[in-house]
């Protein structure tokens, strides 16, 4: 994002009432989000080719993102002309020292 970049109006959003003091723009709308998410996905599918996909997620943040991503993976897999295996695990980081 550019230093001038001004984002999106933050009426043009559902924001939670808890949030709508401390926002003052929306830089990355939803909608953005899970379309780069599920080009990710394309990528990985691409790029993995017949591989057996591993797929580790780290507690704390980023389990919203990880299924998101998870799910258009396994959609591309029973959609797609290959099925490639996934395994999925968790990992918990108590620090990141």
């Amino acid at each position: 994002i550019r230093d001038e970049e001004s984002g999106y109006n933050k009426n043009l959003f559902c924001i939670p009432k808890h949030y709508e003091e401390d926002l003052e723009t929306v830089f990355f709308p939803h909608g953005l989000i899970l379309d780069r998410t599920e080009r990710l996905a394309r990528d990985i599918m691409q790029d993995i080719g017949s591989h057996h996909i591993v797929a580790l997620c780290v507690l704390k943040g980023g389990y919203k993102f990880f299924a998101d991503l998870l799910d258009h993976i396994k959609a591309l897999n029973q959609n797609g002309n290959k099925s490639v295996p996934i395994t999925v695990d968790f990992v918990r980081i108590k620090s990141y020292c």
